[in-house]
């Protein structure tokens, strides 16, 4: 099992983002996976971050370290998006594996929080995400917002 940074092996740019437009766009959003995907790789800022678990050259899941997650609550950054993992290897902890990935790079840029949205209850405390307030999405939906304490998660 690896995680791969596409910054750090953008060679698998073109894999990511034909992962992540499968999993997470509909026609009208695949240019928002192609080009913070493309852009991520080039920034100076340390944010985005996009990641595929991968097994034995098959990917398996992804996730991404974001500034917002075209949510209402812009003075929260950054925030662990796009979480997936293949249903055949769902019920193994392998979501952790990203979960403590995107931790681990958050904490090393200096961030003493990481943020999501979601609308699953039970699954994100496992790792220690607590409930903070709900958050509205631009296209008028709500998400539960959850807040995750670095230093106190990682020690």
């Amino acid at each position: 099992m690896e995680i791969i940074n596409i910054r750090e092996k953008p060679q698998y740019k073109k894999r990511a983002i034909k992962y992540f437009q499968k999993i997470w766009a509909n026609e009208k959003s695949k240019p928002v996976y192609e080009d913070s995907i493309s852009r991520s790789i080039v920034t100076k800022s340390c944010l985005p971050i996009w990641y595929l678990l991968v097994h034995n050259d098959e990917i398996i899941g992804c996730a991404g370290l974001i500034t917002n997650d075209f949510i209402s609550c812009m003075d929260l950054c950054p925030w662990l998006c796009a979480l997936y993992i293949e249903k055949k290897y769902r019920g193994y902890a392998y979501g952790s594996l990203l979960i403590n990935r995107v931790k681990q790079d958050a904490a090393k840029a200096g961030f003493s929080n990481v943020y999501l949205a979601t609308d699953h209850i039970g699954f994100y405390e496992k790792y220690g995400f607590e409930y903070i307030c709900d958050g509205y999405h631009p296209w008028g939906d709500c998400s539960r917002v959850y807040e995750c304490r670095l230093f106190e998660s990682l020690e």
